[in-house]
């Protein structure tokens, strides 16, 4: 009994051993590496995409809640271009 129950301990660990192995060389063949690049550009991708549409939303939320024009230019900036060239005309005179 304890002679078969090592023996196949002994040849689960040889095939644990084996798939680990191979899984290991598949990784780090040109293919492989090229398919874990694609996955993390991927990752990267969907990341910066929720991340865009996240900002989006609560700028949205905000702009609602405070009473903000919700799309266009904003306020203050509108303020600053208009300033900016009424001093250039200004000095072309």
């Amino acid at each position: 009994m304890r002679r078969g129950l090592w023996f196949v301990a002994g040849a689960g660990a040889g095939v644990y051993a084996m798939v680990r192995g191979r899984r290991a060389a598949e990784a780090l063949t040109a293919d492989g590496l090229r398919d874990r690049w694609s996955g993390v550009t991927l990752g990267a991708r969907m990341f910066r995409d929720e991340v865009a549409q996240g900002s989006t939303e609560k700028e949205t939320e905000l702009r609602e809640r405070y009473g903000l024009v919700p799309h266009g230019t904003p306020e203050l900036e509108a303020g600053r271009h208009k300033a900016a060239r009424t001093d250039d005309t200004e000095g072309s005179t």
